[in-house]
């Protein structure tokens, strides 16, 4: 019996409630621990402290309460919910819905019910389902801006972007002052490929709730889509504020500073990456790892870590479309399909355009699934004779994995990897039995649905074997195919391109963020080894020419001898290289297609062999030009190597007589030869695929 000292369970619940609202979630947990000792038939005693668990992390607590809770009070609307979250908590979806679905039928139009419904709908990926549960919870809380708001995810996801951003505005009408809904309506304008409103939609989310660490991180990446990479810089800064080891804002900020040339305190930066992969298995974008002196394990690691996110957020909407493949019969030809973002004037369209053109034969279709609108150029043009091209740059993601699977797609390359325009969530939906990653992401991609990866003997050798998730299918050339039929334009004068009228002219017109302090200072020992010679470089972001500039005056080289050479149509870029007399390379990541560029031109690469894939690339471009000599085994012989041909016209000279003749007479532009070898592969991957085979590692 309760004498007159102790509290009633009303007045428990009371102080239990304001706790939960404070967020002191271990003091309400331990209040309703205590009050259910004196009042063991109270239901909603018993529900608070499964809730108060729930937040402490600890759902089978919580799980184990609230079914206390159920058999107390079996005709709870609100235990029942609970319960529900306990189970989406859990991972079990399926089991929420049923449960939702029978307190829906005790509670008939319940708007608590089909928010809670509608929610776990949307974990299933049921998303046509989740819009109709929510669409209904409106009508009984006309005002409630968290369900409009749910809607407008569900619409998004359904890819219906207009009925989004009304159910958006909808919320905001509601409370002005919506963070969520800003930052969903900064997602919504970035699906559209409006960048820049993007980025203002998330920093107003981020003013209204400045200690959310993932509003400015959103913002910092729309800003670097916009090309506003300074004030990106400063957002990803400001997420690192409020979360110090967030992998993802620590490798973008180390990814657009290095754009930037803006290298103060990169080294301590990069340190710090390396120690949250390697200890806390943090998500970070495997593509900015390659520009950082790291080793294969490492890029592996996050490769895996950074596949293994992608998998578990795609893993019910896997479930939902649950793609199945009819084995093709032997006389049916292999559907072959390709996944880009550069199927316009970009480089991998400039890199794979004479190959598809090359690639024909009877048993061959080839199918292209373009994410990016028609450019309107020669390219894409070219790549759309030579294939069925889709352009699915209007699609989701569910999207374009459904296309390609109507499509009937046997053998499927992934052309982006993790760098450009991500296809990892289309590739992770498994839209073709046999995936391949190839081509613009030189690494591992590290996830369970990609079953090979395409290479060559020299960017990826024995020794690097044991870094790889997928299987190795290496051709017996270069890996990189080439367009042997781009013209290089008339050259301007040296004059007009600001280049002195003698002396010699090295070019490095690789993009900004390879272009590392350790390599700027091997340039700058050159220079100063090659009087009256000048480093032409690539115009970069943002102030960055003029950092270099400062920090060739630091290295002791006056900051005219840099020259900046601004971006340019693609023929007229390659035009310049009539001036350049020695193209030399950076570390750890090296020239890819800038490399192709330059030796299509005339113009000589010296490159220094990296350990890594990313820095093998152009050492496999010398090596199938008959040029090995051009690639240096360290640093040391690359500056020597360096020196010695700048200080010798006659020597470069024969070396660009030389080029001129290997570029006709060697594999490395023999577009008939590569697709030949690439069909080869081609045959291979789907033989075994037709029997019933695993794949295999394949030395063609």
């Amino acid at each position: 019996m309760n004498d007159l000292f102790t509290p009633s369970s009303q007045a428990l619940t009371q102080q239990i409630v304001n706790q939960l609202e404070l967020g002191a979630f271990a003091d309400a947990e331990q209040a309703a621990a205590q009050a259910r000792e004196q009042y063991p038939d109270d239901a909603e005693l018993a529900r608070l402290q499964g809730i108060a668990l729930l937040q402490l992390q600890r759902p089978a607590e919580a799980l184990s309460v609230l079914e206390q809770a159920a058999r107390i009070a079996p005709q709870s609307i609100e235990v029942q919910c609970n319960l529900a979250n306990v189970q989406l908590a859990n991972g079990d979806a399926d089991e929420a819905i049923e449960r939702l679905r029978a307190a829906l039928r005790l509670s008939p139009g319940n708007p608590a019910v089909l928010l809670g419904l509608g929610n776990a709908l949307m974990a299933a990926a049921r998303f046509q389902h989740a819009r109709e549960s929510y669409a209904m919870a409106t009508h009984g809380a006309p005002f409630h801006p968290g369900i409009r708001l749910n809607l407008a995810g569900a619409e998004l996801e359904l890819g219906n972007i207009e009925p989004a951003l009304r159910h958006i505005g909808e919320a905001l009408e509601i409370i002005p002052q919506f963070d969520a809904a800003f930052a969903l309506r900064g997602r919504v304008l970035q699906v559209q490929g409006k960048s820049a409103e993007a980025a203002d939609a998330w920093l107003q989310a981020e003013t209204l709730a400045p200690q959310n660490a993932q509003y400015p991180f959103a913002a910092g990446q729309a800003l670097e889509d916009a090309g506003q990479l300074s004030s990106a810089a400063d957002a990803f800064a400001r997420s690192l504020q409020l979360e110090p080891n967030n992998g993802p804002a620590l490798g973008q900020l180390l990814f657009v500073r290095r754009r930037l040339c803006d290298w103060r305190g990169l080294d301590e930066l990069s340190e710090r990456l390396q120690q949250v992969i390697s200890e806390d298995n943090a998500v970070v974008s495997p593509f900015v790892l390659l520009a950082e002196n790291v080793d294969a394990a490492t890029l592996q690691r996050a490769a895996v870590t950074y596949a293994a996110t992608i998998a578990k957020q795609v893993a019910p909407l896997r479930k939902q479309l649950d793609f199945k493949f009819a084995k093709p019969s032997p006389e049916q030809p292999i559907r072959v399909g390709f996944v880009a973002d550069g199927f316009n004037e970009h480089a991998t369209g400039l890199l794979i355009v004479a190959a598809l053109e090359a690639l024909t034969g009877d048993d061959l279709e080839l199918h292209l699934f373009a994410t990016t609108a028609d450019d309107g150029g020669s390219i894409r043009r070219r790549l759309a004779t030579a294939t069925t091209l889709h352009d699915v740059s209007m699609l989701n993601h569910a999207q374009v994995a459904q296309r390609i699977h109507d499509a009937g797609i046997e053998i499927l390359f992934d052309l982006n990897g993790y760098a450009g325009k991500n296809n990892a969530e289309v590739f992770a939906l498994r839209p073709a039995p046999v995936q391949v990653n190839w081509l613009a992401f030189p690494g591992t991609s590290g996830a369970p649905w990609m079953d090979y990866l395409l290479a060559d003997a020299v960017v990826l050798p024995d020794a690097l074997r044991a870094y790889l998730s997928e299987k190795l299918v290496r051709l017996p050339r270069c890996y990189q195919p080439n367009d042997n039929t781009r013209v290089v334009a008339a050259p301007p004068s040296r004059t007009a391109c600001g280049l002195p009228e003698q002396g010699t002219v090295f070019a490095c017109f690789n993009n900004s963020y390879k272009l590392n302090q350790a390599a700027f200072a091997r340039l700058m020992v050159i220079l100063q080894q090659v009087p009256d010679s000048v480093l032409w470089l690539l115009s970069g972001p943002e102030g960055a020419d003029e950092r270099l500039r400062s920090a060739a005056v630091a290295a002791g080289i006056a900051p005219e001898r840099l020259v900046f050479l601004a971006r340019l149509p693609h023929a007229d870029y390659l035009a310049r290289y009539v001036h350049a007399d020695l193209f030399l390379d950076t570390l750890p990541y090296n020239a890819h297609t800038t490399a192709s560029d330059a030796l299509w031109a005339g113009c000589p690469v010296l490159t220094c062999t990296g350990r890594t894939f990313a820095g093998r690339v152009a050492t496999s471009l010398l090596q199938d030009l008959g040029l090995p000599e051009l690639a240096c085994e360290d640093e040391e012989s690359f500056i020597a190597m360096a020196t010695q041909l700048g200080n010798d016209r006659e020597a470069l000279s024969t070396l660009r007589h030389h080029l001129a003749q290997q570029r006709t007479q060697s594999p490395l532009f023999d577009m008939q030869g590569f697709a030949a070898d690439f069909h080869h592969a081609l045959q291979a991957m789907s033989a075994r695929y037709r029997i019933g085979r695993p794949p295999v590692d394949l030395d063609l």
